[in-house]
């Protein structure tokens, strides 16, 4: 920086007006001399409306006015951070619910699927055991019926047996004896 400083130094030393014009400097017929004038002149009427003081209050302004958008930029950055740390977290709660609620629900679907199972067989026994009871129903009814055809049958045929083989005076017989044995057994 400073080797910089001098060589500009130097380079305007060299190329200075006074270098460059011919006779007098400090004559009004020299124009280097009169530019220079103007150039002081114009310089002096910056500094006194205070142009230089103006500009860099702006400068300034403008400087803080970037440093503000600057502070204001980084804040909402952290916020906007903050929210995608925060939807991150709720993303990975949500999933890690989710997961638990799938978790669950096969648990339950497999324990009811389970269940159905020991339904079913319990209900298979129940209706086993109905259908059995109603086969032995049956099969004893048919058997009763078989019985009862069977001593009908065998009642109709000793009547006829008995009807032919026994007279009117034996049949009176028996009679009068059953009849005497039913009195006994009632007194």
């Amino acid at each position: 920086m400073r080797k910089l400083a001098l060589t500009t130094t130097a380079a305007a030393l060299l190329a200075s007006p006074a270098m460059a014009a011919s006779g007098p400097f400090f004559s009004l017929h020299n124009t280097n001399f009169v530019v220079l004038l103007a150039f002081i002149l114009f310089v002096a009427v910056l500094v006194y409306f205070k142009v230089p003081s103006t500009i860099g209050s702006l400068l300034d302004k403008r400087a803080d006015g970037i440093k503000s958008e600057l502070d204001e930029a980084r804040n909402l950055r952290e916020e906007a951070m903050a929210l995608l740390a925060s939807y991150e977290r709720k993303q990975k709660e949500v999933s890690a619910q989710a997961e638990r609620i799938v978790a669950s629900a096969k648990d339950e679907a497999t324990v009811a699927a389970e269940q159905a199972k020991k339904d079913l067989q319990v209900s298979i026994a129940r209706r086993m055991a109905a259908a059995e009871e109603q086969i032995a129903s049956a099969q004893a009814s048919a058997v009763k019926e078989v019985r009862d055809q069977a001593a009908a049958v065998a009642v109709a045929a000793a009547r006829e047996v008995i009807a032919d083989q026994i007279t009117a005076t034996e049949a009176n017989k028996l009679i009068d004896s059953a009849i005497s044995e039913v009195e006994t057994k009632l007194h």
